[in-house]
């Protein structure tokens, strides 16, 4: 047990981020699992958003995220890649 006050605070705040890890990196795994079996492209492409956004929080390596990215992307159809089906057409700007 924890004897000095910061101690019993560093560990209030080590607990709330493992259970917060924890969850982040059990969506995760679901979601890979769930895209792996129905290999639909709308699974695949939410899988790949919980990996970016679990490297981006720490939960897990950027390159582990990478790896997890790229099996994942080998499994959308053809012609499909994630960058293309999510992305917005560009704002025109008037000239002044």
């Amino acid at each position: 047990m924890p004897v000095t006050k910061t101690a019993k605070r560093a560990l209030r705040s080590s607990k709330r981020k493992s259970e917060l890890n924890s969850s982040i990196l059990k969506k995760l795994e679901v979601s890979i699992r769930v895209a792996k079996r129905a290999k639909s492209s709308e699974k695949i492409l939410s899988a790949i958003s919980l990996a970016d956004r679990a490297a981006k929080k720490k939960v897990i390596h950027k390159n582990k995220a990478a790896r997890i990215k790229s099996t994942l992307s080998k499994l959308l159809p053809k012609g499909k890649s994630g960058a293309r089906l999510k992305s917005k057409p560009a704002k025109r700007t008037s000239k002044k």
